[in-house]
């Protein structure tokens, strides 16, 4: 979120928030960890931006990974939190693919644990063992275990009123994402299962420039900046002025 100005060409009035939707694109290498475990290793990134929502996001995102070798690479993951947009868009461009979808695991671990609130009371210690007890299952391959306990839960007789329908909800919500949350086959087969890289780029690519103390953007000026600013992530700065008139040396005299 960036602060904006109410009205482009003055500064006052109340501050509006607005959205900004950040997408990474990242070429990621395989090896074997000492231990003999799979792995990544980050080789490349191209990141995307774009002040708007998913749907402004979609066209930048889907021609920077072609440009990024999408149709040659030998397995492509997909991996976000649980937003609809961004699974539409999954579903729309990226499964027909084969494109691999995975749900961020802390996104749906913050699920698991509003299910344990609804279930157990979350302020309790039975709560807790609860969900750390789900949380390691889902972690380690049991995701059909963690759907059927949560179905289970959304039936007992003994819960209290809505504690069944938030069960539910989030029974509904992993059942329907169910083999998008097999994280131990994606960790044998060497896929990330967290979208940290993506929450950093939000923090240094927008939160420390565009959200300083007094700052307040016109559209204008945001777009500008924040299109200079993916150039020079992206390692294209220079093909901004790739005919060379802004940086051509000056034929006059010192004294001119």
């Amino acid at each position: 979120m960036v602060p904006f100005r109410p009205q482009e060409k003055s500064p006052s009035g109340a501050t509006q928030w607005r959205e900004v939707k950040v997408g990474i694109i990242a070429r990621l290498g395989a090896y074997f960890t000492r231990e003999g475990k799979p792995a990544t290793r980050l080789h490349n990134r191209r990141l995307v931006g774009v002040l708007g929502n998913i749907h402004d996001l979609a066209p930048g995102l889907m021609a920077e990974a072609l440009r990024s070798g999408l149709q040659d690479a030998s397995k492509v993951v997909w991996l976000s939190d649980g937003a609809v947009g961004f699974w539409n868009l999954y579903y729309q461009f990226l499964e027909p693919l084969n494109v691999v979808g995975v749900l961020d695991f802390y996104h749906a671990a913050g699920h698991l644990w509003s299910a344990a609130a609804a279930y157990k009371d979350g302020r309790t210690r039975d709560a807790k063992e609860w969900f750390k007890h789900w949380r390691h299952e889902l972690r380690h391959g049991n995701s059909i275990g963690v759907v059927n306990e949560l179905n289970t839960g959304a039936n007992s007789r003994s819960l209290k009123a809505g504690q069944p329908q938030s069960l539910r909800r989030v029974h509904d919500y992993f059942k329907a994402r169910v083999e998008h949350i097999t994280y131990q086959a994606f960790e044998e087969q060497g896929i990330p299962r967290g979208s940290g890289m993506v929450e950093s780029a939000c923090k240094w690519l927008i939160q420390q420039r565009f959200k300083g103390v007094g700052m307040r953007w016109s559209s204008e000026g945001f777009n500008h900046l924040l299109h200079l600013r993916l150039a020079w992530v992206n390692s294209r700065f220079d093909d901004l002025f790739s005919d060379g008139s802004c940086f051509s040396p000056s034929t006059s005299s010192p004294n001119s």
